[in-house]
């Protein structure tokens, strides 16, 4: 194993400090490990709360700034993070507006974030509503969840999401608008190489040099099949194709993003997107904006994943609207 860390062990409090340094406009609860905007959620305004296993960033705390989230709390690697994380992030993040929580749908996170909002309210009163994100048309259950995974769709719901509480939007317009988005939002994900977890030491999965993982998930649960590696063109008819056959994208814009896994470079995830971009102007389908890169990771996998929003004028105005964030920034 090959990596700049000095210990397993300290992987995420060292990550966490790095943040702290690089970003002074961030503040850092390293014992709780919570990430939170550095001014305080304003009077009125919904707090949006997300996290989750660390290993995939930018996601989740390099989306916490204007326009998207309040808070992010970090687990251990691929590790969901406590109740009591979630907890104290929604008791310092909510203004009196209510909370959101935003959650993959990941078993783990899905129950913590559960008991968190539970004590959350119980202790303070504060009113907190929850959205679980399920886009992944890979696999219908996994190692991880009962349902669909929650995948790419993350990133687009929180900045669409997040435009709409920072404009002043309520509790139940900003979560009927989660759920909108999570409605028609699709995401498939490949794999070249396996991951290599830390506290591990070795690759998660054993793939061939000359095999691809088709379905992947971003933790390298496995996918729908393993297959001799192709070019770039059948690999992408591989990942559109699922998407367009489980939603009816037609007749509306279309908000598209080219992830990289982590370890594939941004040269390759631009030819990948030109693959994509055809498919979709063949099946009729308007791409209205598009996002390539790295957004939602899997530590150093090589691979990518597509995620498609069948999106309306309202999300589109949105979208626009400024973002501030570490892993995101426009508008302003």
């Amino acid at each position: 194993m090959k990596k700049l860390i000095n210990t397993p062990e300290s992987v995420l409090a060292d990550a966490l400090a790095g943040i702290d340094a690089a970003h002074p406009e961030l503040t850092v609860d390293h014992v709780n490990r919570v990430i939170y905007r550095g001014e305080p959620t304003r009077a009125g305004k919904v707090a949006l709360i997300s996290g989750g296993g660390s290993g995939h960033e930018p996601l989740h705390g390099g989306f916490v700034g204007l326009g998207m989230l309040d808070a992010a709390c970090a687990g251990e690697i691929f590790t969901s993070p406590t109740p009591d994380q979630m907890q104290e992030a929604t008791k310092v993040a909510d203004s009196g507006a209510g909370v959101l929580h935003i959650v993959k749908n990941y078993t783990g996170d899905v129950m913590n974030f559960e008991m968190a909002a539970e004590m959350a309210e119980a202790e303070t009163g504060v009113k907190v509503a929850s959205i679980v994100v399920n886009d992944d048309v890979a696999v219908q259950d996994s190692l991880y969840t009962a349902g669909r995974r929650g995948v790419g769709l993350t990133v687009l719901l929180e900045k669409i999401v997040g435009a709409a509480a920072e404009e002043g939007q309520d509790l139940a317009a900003v979560t009927a608008l989660a759920h909108r988005v999570n409605d028609s939002g699709r995401s498939m994900g490949m794999a070249l190489t396996s991951c290599t977890v830390p506290a591990a030491g070795k690759p998660t999965f054993d793939l061939p040099d000359d095999m691809m993982e088709i379905g992947v998930g971003i933790h390298g649960e496995p996918g729908r099949h393993r297959e001799k590696l192709a070019d770039a063109a059948s690999i992408a008819k591989q990942l559109v194709d699922p998407i367009l056959a489980d939603l009816d994208f037609a007749g509306a814009p279309a908000i598209v993003m080219m992830n990289g896994m982590g370890g594939t470079p941004q040269i390759e995830l631009y030819i990948m997107y030109n693959e994509v971009a055809k498919l979709l102007k063949a099946a009729g389908v308007e791409v209205a904006r598009n996002l390539v890169g790295n957004y939602i990771t899997s530590l150093d996998m090589a691979g990518c994943s597509v995620t498609i929003l069948k999106a309306d004028e309202e999300m589109l105005k949105l979208w626009d609207a400024p973002v501030n964030t570490a892993g995101l920034r426009w508008g302003v």
